[in-house]
């Protein structure tokens, strides 16, 4: 078949006929928003994921409307990210789930393009890390060490000691990382710190020093830099963004009882 021959079968679909074949994947989420970071669309596992049935419950709203405020916050920090060119690439992130709990998940993200070139919002998908392919093969090697972390992130976790319970060389434990979760073993404690000292901002009072201390961190200024790099703002900053647009959102919808 030749290419214009490709190019007039292919343009025979709608968008829509393609985007509702990820229906067919239930173990992977995917929506599209607008420039506004707003929904447009989600496939069902999405829908199901954030707790509603039907796509027109999404139409026009944001994560804030869904996901806990940092978690949204990091969503739309990125989205805005990816429409002006970056790429993310099976990223290891924290998510809700729909029971509540946190758990991770892999997400790629691409800019949504019009015939101009020109970006009009955004795109991904995302899979829950424990239930994927991914996970049945060669994450299995993992999942001790990433458990491990999760549970002790807050204690001094050093590449031998999570070598020596994977019953790996340090080597050999780097080279796993690398390959299945594209990040080193320290950059992983490090993330897996750093989300929780960024919900501890969101969900305490507890000053800034303390939650390093408590999430791993012994040197302050190194977590304030690790922070910053990031979620591309210091913990000060994100704390008093977050509790200024909860004020601002407490003010509105006071104004619209009270209307």
């Amino acid at each position: 078949m030749s290419a214009a021959c490709v190019d007039r079968f292919i343009n025979q679909f709608s968008v829509k006929q393609i985007i509702e074949m990820f229906d067919l994947m239930p173990d992977v989420l995917f929506w599209v928003k607008d420039e506004q970071n707003c929904f447009v669309y989600a496939n069902q596992f999405f829908l199901e994921h954030i707790g509603v049935t039907s796509l027109v419950q999404i139409i026009g709203l944001s994560d804030f409307d869904f996901s806990p405020a940092h978690l949204a916050k990091q969503f739309t920090v990125d989205d805005q990210k990816v429409m002006h060119g970056e790429v993310v690439n099976n990223r290891l992130e924290m998510n809700n789930t729909t029971s509540g709990d946190i758990a991770w998940f892999t997400t790629s993200k691409r800019p949504l393009l019009d015939e101009q070139g020109k970006p009009i919002g955004s795109y991904g998908i995302s899979r829950h890390l424990e239930k994927t392919s991914l996970a049945l093969s060669g994450m299995d090697a993992l999942k001790t060490p990433v458990a491990y972390v999760r549970k002790n992130y807050m204690q001094n976790i050093c590449l031998k000691e999570l070598a020596d319970i994977t019953h790996l060389s340090i080597s050999a434990l780097e080279r796993r990382f690398k390959k299945y979760l594209r990040q080193t073993p320290t950059q992983f404690i490090n993330e897996v710190r750093l989300e929780n000292a960024r919900r501890l901002l969101i969900e305490t009072n507890i000053a800034i020093a303390t939650i390093a201390n408590d999430t791993g961190f012994a040197d302050h200024s190194y977590f304030s830099r690790q922070f910053q790099k990031l979620f591309d703002r210091s913990p000060s900053a994100f704390r008093h963004e977050h509790w200024s647009n909860q004020t601002l959102n407490n003010n509105t919808t006071v104004n619209v009882e009270l209307a």
